[in-house]
């Protein structure tokens, strides 16, 4: 199906909303200074939540845009407005984060809010390992390394009233919950038994830091030095517990032996030689930082439970028909994957 179109009366003639309309953003993006001349759009990334497009102009002028997907979306998901005044807060603060040179609040323009990036060059590893890339090791060492200063940076400002510094786990707990209620397309009991696990399980937590909420491999652009050039998708990112994001990187990071899953298949890179563990990047985190890593299966377990969740919120898109990906349809059978291997680590612990 036709996902960008040239102008409004084109869109209007189609079945199913576009994604892009060229005519009002190239107009958008002239009022803001962002090239000239013609506009091309092609999507990039291989993210399956807000959607991402690169746009070039003439002379050579190249930008992302990001936006929502289409509907039906869960209330308080996909904010990408709320994403960019989060970009504009850490950017001073020397975090790896594009810059926002533009934000777009009004839907008529393409559809749904967006915001403008510049391009930046980098590799977000998945599948391959490019030639370039000759130590794998310091490849999780840099991504350990990246979060711990995010979670270094003060609490101040702007920055202070991003979110509630207090209660993040058991709001976790209840908004999960709810989405769960929202999105669930069949019954998936093995997420009921997890949540009943998190809610009698549960640490207390850390001193409250900015929390990325979705920090993977595969939401980093890196270079071959290696090095962090950007953290990307920063969507459900607030003010919380910091362990939450070591317990998702750890259980996002593929290894050698791991079975297929949703998640794990977005990193399968790791499974690669040299690459480290999930138990040295919790090692090398909490080395870093002094942090106690005692519960770290606590955070595992929830990190792949809101997984679940949410993807069983993409999957009710695509039966919706508000998507094509053909990762969605693999999600009949990921969501309960997931659950299950959420379940199987709560009876580990």
């Amino acid at each position: 199906m036709t996902d960008v179109v040239a102008t409004p009366a084109q869109a209007a003639g189609l079945e199913r909303e576009p994604l892009l309309v060229l005519e009002p953003l190239a107009a958008f993006l002239d009022a803001h200074g962002l090239g000239t001349g013609g506009l091309r759009a092609v999507p990039i990334g291989e993210g399956h939540s807000n959607v991402t497009y690169l746009l070039e102009r003439d002379r050579g002028a190249r930008f992302v845009l990001r936006r929502p997907p289409r509907g039906p979306l869960a209330p308080s998901t996909h904010d990408v407005l709320r994403e960019a005044r989060l970009l504009a807060l850490l950017a001073p603060a020397g975090v790896p984060v594009p810059a926002v040179l533009a934000t777009c609040a009004d839907e008529a323009v393409i559809g749904a809010p967006f915001y403008v990036m510049p391009f930046i060059d980098g590799h977000v590893l998945t599948t391959q390992l490019p030639t370039a890339f000759t130590d794998p090791g310091a490849i999780g060492e840099v991504l350990v390394d990246a979060l711990v200063a995010l979670h270094a940076v003060p609490l101040a400002g702007a920055l202070a009233d991003f979110g509630r510094a207090d209660g993040y786990l058991e709001r976790q707990l209840r908004r999960f919950g709810s989405l769960l209620e929202a999105n669930a397309t069949r019954p998936l009991p093995d997420l009921e038994v997890v949540a009943d696990w998190l809610a009698g399980h549960r640490p207390d937590s850390a001193a409250a830091t900015v929390v990325h909420g979705d920090y993977r491999l595969g939401n980093t652009l890196l270079d071959p030095a290696p090095r962090v050039a950007a953290i990307l998708d920063w969507e459900l990112a607030t003010l919380g517990d910091p362990l939450a994001d070591v317990g998702y990187l750890t259980a996002m990071w593929a290894q050698p032996g791991d079975p297929d899953d949703p998640m794990l298949d977005l990193s399968r890179v790791t499974r690669g030689p040299g690459f480290a563990s999930r138990d040295q990047l919790a090692a090398r985190y909490a080395e870093r930082t002094g942090r106690s890593i005692a519960s770290l299966r606590w955070y595992q377990v929830l990190a792949l439970w809101k997984a679940a969740i949410f993807l069983e919120g993409s999957y009710r898109r695509y039966r919706a028909g508000s998507t094509d990906d053909p990762y969605f349809a693999r999600l009949a059978d990921g969501v309960p994957q997931l659950a299950r291997r959420a379940r199987a680590l709560t009876d580990q612990a």
